[in-house]
């Protein structure tokens, strides 16, 4: 029985679905001025993830991300560069799909723009004027904030608190301080759309209200985003969205919780804002998946360099057991069954693997599942005598770890490349370079041959000292960067 934490009711619920064995997920997508900050990736890396699960227990996911392509930012960003708003969302559309493929993550169902629904925007603003939960100002349309009787209940935050909060008023043409835009007039030559209020385009609350009741409907299973979208913008989703409809527009909502630097949010104001492009051109995507799926979605993760580097040294260690396993699966073996022990620890890990994803989607539990039978299995065939059990395990685990993988779109790299692909990583942190490691391991090597023992254990101190594992071989001598945590 799934159960999923709903930041509306503020408690784990079962999950059922509107629809038999149908989910309509909507995720809250970027507005497209820059390159993603690395944050962003969260939530698209995690809510794959559960889409995963969902569709594994046998529902259709209806999932959309949408573009925010129009924008302040989008605008500003423009005129910056004395191109066409368009040009700017479409170039940054197209950069964040590099990143998402880099990922291999699983497409959207939909991945709507704003552009494309400004008839649905307008014709929805049109029904809360009717309502009379908005009203138009000079060409400006807001929501009557006062008219929604349930607003602030998603953030728990109090309407009389908020107006007690405003010292000055920040717009005198609203009726209340927290009263938000539906419709913003045109300023100068900025893009806009012709409306029953003007020449404006949409407010940025009312854009993904639309899009979501358009593509999904009335009421959605599923809406997610960042925990910093609750409020406001997820506040005014649900205001401007009942209030239009008359019914409940999310029945769950799913925020991933921020990411840190120490004990520093990510912030522009900060300066230590990362983007997803310049972590996947040092590291790799498969880092990056594993980082963020390492540590429940609801809980803050630790961006820091120190952090990053445990999770290379952790991947690392799924593809060294990976290798092992394709190594064993290779050698010749009368065909076996797997042994009792190693095939109860898999219905165990299975098991557990699957209580942590229903236990709202706990892909760290789930991990850890899996790091539990790899332990296991390290134990089992690293052993000096090979045994044809030692293969029918390996074909066990290695299918298992495949599958499990898969979920999270990990674990399906070839292993040896990217255990290589790791190293080459760890060397450019260490600042060094794969010909000079080579050149003193062959090196040691020539010492070793002309028995030069004296020579062979210096370079042997330094080549550790380096965090550079040597082993000797029957069929020769290879090293590695040292993955030990």
């Amino acid at each position: 029985m799934l159960k999923i934490y709903d930041s509306k009711t503020r408690e784990k619920r079962e999950f059922k679905s509107i629809k038999e064995g149908v989910v309509s997920l909507y995720l809250c997508g970027p507005t497209v001025y820059d390159f993603l900050h690395v944050g962003n990736f969260r939530g698209v890396i995690f809510f794959n993830a559960a889409r995963n699960w969902l569709e594994a227990k046998g529902y259709e996911v209806n999932y959309v991300y949408n573009y925010t392509d129009v924008d302040d930012k989008i605008i500003n960003r423009a005129k910056e560069e004395g191109v066409p708003a368009a040009d700017i969302a479409n170039k940054y559309i197209a950069e964040f799909e590099k990143d998402f493929n880099q990922l291999k993550l699983k497409s959207h169902t939909h991945n709507p723009r704003v552009t494309e629904h400004i008839e649905n925007i307008i014709k929805f603003i049109g029904k809360l004027i009717e309502k009379e939960h908005a009203y138009s100002v000079n060409g400006d349309v807001y929501f009557n904030v006062e008219s929604y009787k349930d607003y602030g209940h998603l953030s728990g935050k109090n309407l009389d608190d908020m107006e007690s909060g405003y010292r000055i008023a920040v717009n005198k043409d609203k009726k209340h301080p927290s009263d938000f835009a539906l419709w913003k007039t045109a300023k100068g030559e900025e893009v806009s759309w012709d409306s029953p209020w003007g020449e404006g385009r949409p407010g940025w609350h009312i854009e993904c209200s639309v899009m979501a009741t358009a593509i999904l409907g009335e009421t959605i299973d599923i809406h997610g985003g960042g925990l910093d979208l609750i409020f406001p913008h997820h506040e005014n989703e649900v205001a401007q969205s009942e209030a239009c409809t008359g019914h409940t527009f999310a029945n769950f909502w799913m925020h991933n919780n921020m990411l840190e630097f120490g004990s520093q949010k990510m912030s522009k104001s900060l300066g230590n804002i990362r983007t997803g492009r310049s972590f996947l051109e040092e590291y790799s995507a498969e880092i990056l998946k594993f980082l963020m799926l390492n540590v429940h979605y609801r809980s803050t993760i630790d961006f820091s360099g120190e952090q990053i580097m445990r999770s290379v040294k952790s991947i690392a260690k799924f593809y060294s057991a990976m290798t092992l396993a394709e190594t064993l699966i290779a050698r010749e073996a009368p065909l076996v069954p797997i042994p009792d022990d190693f095939q109860k620890a898999m219905n165990e890990a299975e098991a557990g693997y699957v209580k942590a994803m229903d236990e709202d989607f706990s892909t760290a539990g789930a991990i850890a599942r899996l790091f539990e039978l790899l332990r296991l299995f390290n134990n089992k065939v690293n052993v000096t005598k090979f045994l044809p059990e030692h293969k029918a395990m390996a074909e066990a685990f290695l299918g298992f770890i495949k599958l499990k993988g898969a979920m999270f779109s990990l674990f399906n790299e070839e292993p040896v490349s990217f255990l290589r692909e790791l190293d080459d990583i760890l060397l450019r942190q260490k600042e060094l370079k794969r010909e000079d490691v080579d050149k003193i391991v062959a090196d040691r090597m020539a010492a070793r041959e002309a028995k030069d023992w004296a020579k062979a254990d210096e370079i042997r101190d330094k080549i550790k000292d380096m965090g550079i594992i040597v082993k000797d071989g029957a069929s020769g001598t290879s090293w590695e960067v040292d993955k030990s945590l």
